[in-house]
């Protein structure tokens, strides 16, 4: 890892930087420019200070020479369907918004900032830590110890 990297958590400062990278996120997953909302920006900002207030969300930025080049979010999961499981048994930790710049991937850096989302989602005492991955992400959460689930999608456009 280049020692010119910082690592820190992310402030609420941070999280119009969190959401850019987040619209890039998409973009890179080449997801057109006309199929994100234009107010993405405020709608990824609301999202992240709702979580933050209630799922216990942190984000942890990667810097470089003080510009941030990296980011990965993590909260308490919400659930899709009622919570009839105890906390012993299932609850979850959602990761998400995990990129790197381009100029900064290959580097370790993806890698070290999701083993700190798991480290934060672990003081919650989470039960399982879940994401859904890119293409691209799959072999570094692969190497972390993921592993694939039963999710199944059906297209319906």
């Amino acid at each position: 890892m280049p020692s010119a990297i910082q690592f820190r958590e992310a402030t609420q400062q941070d999280d119009a930087a969190i959401a850019r990278h987040f619209f890039q996120l998409w973009r890179d997953n080449r997801v057109p420019e006309t199929r994100i909302q234009s107010n993405w920006l405020e709608i990824t900002v609301q999202f992240i200070q709702q979580a933050r207030q209630q799922l216990d969300y942190c984000a942890f930025l990667a810097e470089s020479e003080g510009t941030i080049v990296g980011s990965a979010g993590c909260q308490r999961f919400a659930g899709l369907y009622p919570q009839v499981l105890t906390e012993q048994q299932r609850l979850y930790g959602y990761i998400w918004g995990v990129y790197v710049e381009p100029a900064y991937r290959q580097q370790g850096i993806a890698k070290a900032l999701t083993q700190q989302t798991i480290a934060h989602l672990r003081s919650l005492h989470c039960t399982h830590a879940i994401l859904h991955a890119s293409p691209i992400g799959k072999p570094l959460y692969l190497g972390l110890g993921f592993i694939e689930s039963n999710e199944m999608r059906l297209d319906l456009t």
